[in-house]
């Protein structure tokens, strides 16, 4: 008891003073890795990957991926400026490649280095449903997610070592460090990840309308990946990512929103 207390003391203090704004959300975020840390790691590690990866220059689909996602880094700064956020993105370097990867991915790092594989073109199947990917990407790291989740990790560890460290019985303790892995990461961290992505979708739904991009593209391109998983997926409270019917549902909704949102910035047609 004598030991819990501080450690609780210490974490409580750690979420008091370690906090962040989610512009698009206006909720407060846990930020225990400040940017002006995470983002150095970030790139040097993007550059390790593209040092070891094969990356694709000059090609159609490579130039369409640079120009997707400068379209769409202008429409989140376009949206954070007209909703008094000027500067957020003064720390953010924008890059954008292409890999040569059979892999069905794409991902952005914390500060805004975004990799495509060239596998997740014949699923985006056009210009716009890279741009919906684009979109769901460039969100994960405008709302900072990766700082995030590397916050939520660094609690879940104290959380454990402030069990072993109350517990003196070997069986107990034994018996918590099973119960608390499966009920940290079931009940907190996975809920926390689906939340994570689902935010994403719609944040990465306006940006893509905001850049002039069809977003009820984005609909259709989570069918096609539906398609393509061949319904290979887990129970979505055991998954880090929303299930497909899930996201599709809520893309179908969100899209008229954002339409509105885009007419707000003089997007009243859209590209194919």
């Amino acid at each position: 008891m004598q030991i819990r207390k501080p450690l609780l003391i210490i974490s409580t203090a750690l979420l008091i003073v370690s906090c962040a704004t989610n512009p698009f959300t206006g909720k407060k975020t846990m930020a225990l890795v400040p940017n002006s840390q995470l983002f150095p790691t970030s790139f040097a590690q993007y550059n390790e990957f593209l040092n070891e990866n094969k990356v694709i220059k000059g090609t159609k689909d490579a130039e369409m991926i640079t120009r997707v996602g400068q379209r769409i880094a202008v429409a989140a700064e376009r949206w954070l400026n007209a909703n008094g956020h000027q500067g957020y993105l003064k720390d953010y370097k924008w890059e954008y490649n292409l890999v040569d990867d059979k892999t069905v991915n794409a991902w952005c790092m914390p500060g805004g280095k975004i990799v495509f594989y060239t596998g997740i073109l014949p699923i985006a199947k056009s210009e716009t449903g890279v741009a919906a990917i684009m979109g769901h990407e460039v969100a994960h790291a405008l709302a900072n997610h990766g700082q995030q989740r590397m916050s939520a990790g660094m609690l879940q560890q104290l959380g454990a070592v402030a069990g072993n460290v109350a517990i003196k019985d070997e069986e107990k303790r034994n018996v918590f460090n099973q119960a608390y892995g499966v009920g940290s990461t079931v009940g907190v961290m996975l809920p926390f990840s689906r939340n994570h992505e689902t935010e994403a979708d719609q944040i990465g739904l306006y940006l893509m309308a905001v850049a002039g991009y069809n977003p009820d593209e984005a609909a259709e391109l989570w069918k096609r990946m539906k398609a393509n998983s061949g319904g290979q997926a887990p129970p979505e409270f055991l998954s880090t990512h929303p299930s497909n019917d899930t996201r599709i549902s809520n893309l179908i909704k969100w899209a008229p929103r954002a339409k509105e949102e885009a007419k707000k910035f003089g997007i009243t047609s859209f590209r194919d």
